[in-house]
């Protein structure tokens, strides 16, 4: 049954394990897909090295910007655990999609031929079937990542006000901590899978092969995902966040000429209208963002022509500083943008120098250019595993934080060390290219320079090591200074962030090139003879004011206040007093409730 808090109450147990197959067999399938897909573009459909650049930040743009539609279905009527399961379907049918791109000869082009100059690249046809395949899996994408880790982490809050009875709230902290650490750890292990197997068997196998294995992955996570189904926290949406957020603006705005009262006590606050979505404690009133207070104000207006409340033009205190919430977090989470930007060209760029490379680990053994992100990944699981156990308790005894330090500090650390990757890109770019003229090479990009691809590991590694400072931190604030009701879309703006940064690097890319078009085309097909040093370079300079930018506003945020939930809090207000000056306030106007 639902209890009165919103959350579904359940005899059994509770049991995060199906989730959790779910989760690694789509993450699995999702790396697998994308971790080869310029190669693809490239060699089997033949298209230009900046076109096949761009295509894939689109695809991976517009993946990470679908889950915003995600979390909206999810918040506002759907639920997170049938979210997920529509877009687990709807990636199962893009892949599917792309497998039958891949089998039938009619949707590629041919192989190259040596007297065909350049290679006959795809055909509107066949590009089509392959967009519309992507897009499927972008939508897929907008049903899973947003509701995936908010769904993790309600079942983790099931029983979280009697966990911190018991261990405090220093502990609690620590939990939430690990819980994200242990989330971003468990998909390093399915990404590093994917970057093995599959990226082998794409290379030395077949695509067919390559992208059947993700689509069985898929098939697999969804079974076992609804098999799970009764032994899930489901919490029950709390209505359209986004509604919310609209009628206060709307009512802060038709009240613009109103005065804020200096008591906020006189702000208008109902603990049964908020009920639902602050089933954790009701937000405070800040001093910050006064405007939005107008919408908090209440007037004879507000019922004029009917004895209901309009939430069109009356707010409660806690709807108002929702809004604050997600306007005071944008600052800080702006600046990832420009770090999934950097990482971006990682999955392009990066694969085709490491094409260039001497591969060889043995005589008869290459290493897939794709699989070079194992070190990424590698790198990342190493910092996950050491945070907690080595990173924590060294830093703890000179901070006296039981965290060590603070998620802000640990995504500014993560911005920092970011540069050093893209940096060191630079240098190791600008060595290959020296290789390539030493050895005479600068007009034969085919030829493999006398070069070991080893040397790109330091840049792939820095960034796996970011990745596990940065982007657990970034998670772990937007959760929790995120509305309650609004963690799927908490979700929904992380990944958001990535696809800003995918499309980001698509328009610096597009930029730089028609820049430097016909003065030394620092972007071109034949790589010896660009300037992709430079090009990290530039990157390494925007970086740089990034991390800036960020300090800045790391400078002036303010946290969420929040009034934690007592037991039986609801229940007791189910008549819902207001405080003794807002009933006087209220009380000629008969005001009742109306969504």
């Amino acid at each position: 049954m639902v209890g009165c808090n919103g959350r579904l109450e359940s005899s059994h147990h509770l049991y995060v394990d199906p989730a959790a197959v779910n989760e690694v067999c789509d993450m699995f399938a999702t790396a697998g897909f994308n971790a080869n897909l310029i190669t693809y573009l490239t060699q089997e459909l033949h298209l230009p090295l900046v076109e096949a650049s761009n295509t894939l930040t689109n695809i991976n743009g517009t993946s990470s910007l679908t889950p915003i539609l995600g979390a909206l279905a999810a918040d506002s009527f759907a639920g997170r655990f049938w979210t997920i399961i529509a877009g687990s379907v709807f990636y199962q049918l893009g892949m599917l999609g792309l497998i039958v791109s891949v089998l039938v000869p009619s949707l590629r082009p041919g192989p190259c031929s040596p007297l065909a100059t350049p290679c006959r690249r795809a055909n509107g046809l066949q590009l089509a079937v392959l967009y519309i395949s992507l897009l499927f899996t972008s939508l897929g994408s907008g049903g899973i990542r947003p509701c995936v880790v908010s769904f993790g982490a309600d079942q983790f809050d099931q029983h979280k006000e009697q966990r911190a009875e018991a261990g405090g709230a220093e502990a609690e902290a620590a939990r939430q901590r690990q819980y994200f650490n242990l989330y971003f750890f468990t998909m390093g292990i399915a990404v590093l899978l994917a970057l093995t197997v599959v990226v082998y068997i794409q290379e030395n196998v077949g695509w067919g092969w390559g992208f059947g294995i993700p689509a069985i992955a898929m098939l697999v996570s969804i079974l076992v995902f609804v098999v799970g189904y009764p032994l899930y926290v489901r919490l029950k949406p709390g209505g359209s966040p986004f509604t919310r957020l609209a009628q206060v603006v709307a009512a802060a705005y038709k009240k613009r000429a109103a005065t804020v009262p200096e008591d906020p006590g006189m702000l208008y606050q109902d603990k049964d209208l908020d009920a639902l979505i602050s089933t954790n404690g009701r937000l405070l009133h800040t001093n910050q963002l006064t405007f939005f207070d107008r919408a908090a104000i209440v007037t004879p207006a507000d019922t004029a022509g009917s004895s209901k409340l309009n939430l069109w033009r009356l707010s409660t205190v806690h709807r108002v500083e929702e809004l604050k919430s997600l306007v005071r977090m944008r600052p800080i989470w702006s600046a990832g943008i420009l770090l999934a930007t950097a990482g971006s060209h990682n999955n392009s760029f990066a694969i085709v120098q490491a094409r260039t490379m001497d591969r060889h680990m043995t005589q008869h053994f290459q290493v897939p250019p794709a699989t070079m992100f194992i070190f990424t990944t590698l790198a990342m699981l190493l910092t996950l595993a050491l945070y907690d156990r080595a990173f924590v308790p060294i830093v703890r005894r000179f901070t006296g934080l039981p965290s060590g330090i603070t998620y802000f500090q640990r995504m500014a650390a993560g911005l920092a060390i970011s540069i050093l990757g893209v940096a060191s890109a630079a240098l190791v770019e600008a060595r290959r290219r020296g290789s390539a003229a030493e050895h005479g090479l600068l007009d034969t990009p085919a030829t493999v320079v006398p070069m070991s691809v080893f040397w790109l590991v330091p840049q792939y590694a820095i960034h796996g090591l970011a990745e596990g400072f940065s982007t657990v931190a970034q998670m772990e604030f937007l959760y929790d200074q995120a509305p309650e009701s609004m963690r799927s879309t908490a979700a929904a703006l992380f990944w958001l962030s990535s696809s800003l940064g995918s499309y980001m690097g698509t328009a610096l890319v597009t930029v730089v090139q028609s820049a430097t078009w016909g003065s030394g085309d620092w972007l071109q097909d034949n790589i010896n003879r660009g300037r992709l040093d430079a090009y990290y370079g530039l990157v390494t300079c925007l970086m740089l004011l990034n991390l800036a930018y960020y300090l800045i506003c790391f400078r002036f945020y303010t946290m969420k206040p929040l009034e934690l939930a007592k037991d039986g809090d609801h229940e007791e207000s189910s008549s819902c007093p207001l405080s003794t000056k807002m009933a006087a306030a209220a009380a000629p106007y008969n005001i009742e409730h109306r969504a």
